[in-house]
Formats: structure tokens, C-alpha cells, sequence
């Protein structure tokens, strides 16, 4: 296909706190507009829907002109409009969803409601180039640690593998509430983590059993022990060693995800690893999964961190992808599902599945 005929598609990502604008062209990236209410969160410990909601009105408008600057085009060029369904908070959702209908309605565009997490796994063509097929993914985020099996990222996507309780970003986020280190908590923690020893303190690694779930992941137990052992130090009275915490906590975390990700690999006979979601920027998980992907043979893609936490190119890049393989486009009945499973790929027409309302938040879904 060549350049000019590649579609040239606008997406719009509010499942949580990031308004999220990215304009793409066939697997291109034009323009990656965010604008973030995480500042105002960081003074409650986290999300709050509410604001979310209202920062997403405020930002919705000027976030979408600033990306349509960028670009250099006008919202007329556009090919489609992609906006994410779900997963994540109802009422931001809601606001992204409802954006994206008006400016399809207006200008006379295709409208294509798509799934958050497989939006994370299709932004890394914008960087490495079309997906192998089938892709072996590893989503790890506040909300979520999925492995996943895409044969066709844009209609067929196979969870191995989910979170049974806290997710890694959660854990990260209350491991840091602990500490005093602020929201959130998955940056400072790689920072500290750097200056720390990893082999300090010996945390647990869940589900990592002979008869445990194979893909699955628990980081509630982790969470559990590392808080009772500074509280424990609290009590006797004696320093905590910030930084060895934070790198034995870590280590701990991105320890259980390669490992488990590498065993998908060779399971399944996938030669490649894709790591996506806010997570993926961690720099150990990072280097640790390159070391072991190098060691099994695998190829590993992740995106630059950027491109890893919550922004509107992913978005557009799997709306492209939509418009590239002929995928029906949804109708402006389009609703948004604060549970819409991984295995739908995009909401073609009206939910297909009795979803006429919007579903109740569940706790693995509050932070996508």
C-alpha cells in the first residue's frame, strides 16, 4: 500500500487519566497529543474518577486541535475516527466515546470503537513495523498483567494469562503509598530501585509454583509482605532501607513477569516477545526481559516509554489497522464498556453482546 493510500486515521484514549490524542498514517505517526490530570490525582493517592472525568471535558477540544496542528492536516483528511470502548472508568470512557461519535457524525467519518489493550499492543508498529503474526504480548499496567496471543491483532486476540488480584502498576502504586514516595509510584520506584540492591531483602514470587497457574499473576501477597516488613522495621524502630525495598520489590515483580512471559514464548513456538502498558517503561523489566529473550532466542519489541503508557496514537494505530484489513466500522450507537474484554478487539456496530449500558467498575479495571 503505498503512502498516500495508507489510511490516515485520528484516535482518541480517556479510559483513564490521560486525554490522549494521536493522529497516525497507515503505521506512521503524525501526531501524539496528551494532555494528563495526574497531578491533580497525586494529591489523593490516586485516580478519582470524577476529576478524571471532568479534566477529559476540559482537555477533549484543545487536545484534538493541537494533535490535527501537528499533523499539519485539517479533520476533514481524515479517514476514520477510533476511539477506545474499554476497558477502563465508566465516565471517562464515556467522554472519549462521546467525542469520537460527534466528530465522525460531523464531518461524515467511520467511527471504530476499539479495545484498550489491544490498542497497547498494536502502538508498537508505529515503532518496529507491522506485528508478527501471531503476536506474543506481555500488557502490564496499573489495572492489568495479561499475556496474550494476538493471530490477528485486529479480530483475534487469546488471554494465556491475567492478574487474579492486584495487577503490577496497582502494587507499584501502593508499594510507593507506603514508602511516603508519592503518585505514582512506578517512577519514583525505578529511580530508587537503581541505588538499590536487588538481592536485600528475599520478597516472594507469586504463583510461581509447580502447581500454580502457569500464566497467570498475584502481586497481592508481594504487596502484602513488603508492607509488613517496613512496618516491621517501623516498629523497632530502625531505618528503612528505601532503596534496597524499592530494587528488592521491583526485582520481585519483573522477575515473575519475564519469566512468565519467555515460558509463553517457547510454549506456544512464538519467537518474539511484545511488552506493553505503563509498566513497560520500567527499566528493569526492560533490561531484564532483553536478557532473557536473548538467552531463549526470542525477539523482544518495546515501544519507547512514551508510546508505553496510556496515549491516543495506540489508539489510532489500531483504528489504521481497522481501516487497513476492511474491518467493519462501529455505529454512532456505540457505547462504552468499562468491561470489554481483551478478546474483542473492536466493537463493530452496537455491542453484539446485551452491552446496552455501561457496566459496573470492577476493581481490575479501575486503572487501565
Amino acid at each position: 500500500m503505498a503512502m498516500a493510500d495508507e489510511p490516515l486515521v485520528l484516535g482518541i484514549e480517556t479510559s483513564c487519566d490521560e486525554t490522549g490524542v494521536g493522529i497516525v498514517r497507515g503505521t506512521t505517526l503524525l501526531a501524539d497529543a496528551v494532555a494528563s490530570s495526574v497531578d491533580t490525582h497525586a494529591r489523593f493517592g490516586g485516580v478519582v474518577p470524577e476529576i478524571a472525568s471532568r479534566a477529559h471535558l476540559e482537555a477533549m477540544v484543545p487536545t484534538i486541535e493541537r494533535a490535527l496542528k501537528d499533523a499539519g492536516i485539517s479533520a476533514r483528511d481524515l479517514d476514520g475516527i477510533a476511539v477506545t470502548a474499554g476497558p477502563g472508568l465508566a465516565g471517562a470512557l464515556l467522554v472519549g466515546v462521546s467525542a469520537a461519535k460527534a466528530y465522525a457524525y460531523a464531518l461524515g467519518k467511520p467511527l471504530y470503537g476499539v479495545n484498550h489493550l489491544a490498542s497497547h499492543i498494536c502502538v508498537d508498529q508505529l515503532e518496529h513495523g507491522p506485528l508478527p503474526e501471531p503476536t506474543m504480548a506481555l500488557l502490564v499496567s496499573g489495572g492489568h498483567s495479561s499475556l496474550l496471543l494476538a493471530p490477528d491483532i485486529t479480530n483475534d486476540v487469546r488471554p494465556l494469562g491475567a492478574t487474579i488480584d492486584d495487577a503490577a502498576g496497582e502494587a507499584f502504586d501502593k508499594i510507593a503509598r507506603v514508602l511516603d514516595l508519592g503518585f505514582p509510584g512506578g517512577p519514583v520506584i525505578d529511580r530508587l530501585a537503581r541505588e538499590g540492591d536487588p538481592k536485600a531483602i528475599a520478597f516472594p514470587r507469586g504463583l510461581t509454583g509447580s502447581r500454580d497457574p502457569a500464566y497467570d499473576f498475584s502481586f497481592s501477597g508481594l504487596k502484602t509482605s513488603v508492607a509488613r516488613w517496613i512496618e516491621a522495621k517501623r516498629a523497632a524502630g530502625e531505618e528503612v532501607p528505601v532503596r534496597d525495598v524499592a530494587a528488592s520489590f521491583q526485582e520481585a515483580v519483573v522477575d515473575v513477569l519475564t519469566r512468565k512471559a519467555v515460558r509463553a514464548c517457547k510454549d506456544e513456538g512464538v519467537d518474539h516477545l511484545m511488552i506493553g502498558g505503563g509498566v513497560a517503561a520500567n527499566s528493569r523489566l526492560r533490561a531484564l526481559a532483553e536478557e532473557r529473550c536473548a538467552k531463549a532466542g526470542i525477539r523482544l519489541r518495546v515501544p519507547r516509554p512514551g508510546l508505553c503508557t496510556d496515549n491516543g496514537a495506540m489508539v489510532a494505530a489500531l483504528g489504521a489497522e481497522m481501516v487497513a484489513r476492511n474491518r467493519p466500522a462501529s455505529d454512532l450507537e456505540l457505547s462504552a464498556d468499562s468491561s470489554l474484554p481483551v478478546t474483542e478487539p473492536h466493537v463493530p456496530g452496537a455491542h453484539a453482546h446485551d452491552h446496552d449500558h455501561v457496566h459496573e467498575i470492577s476493581k481490575d479495571n479501575l486503572y487501565s
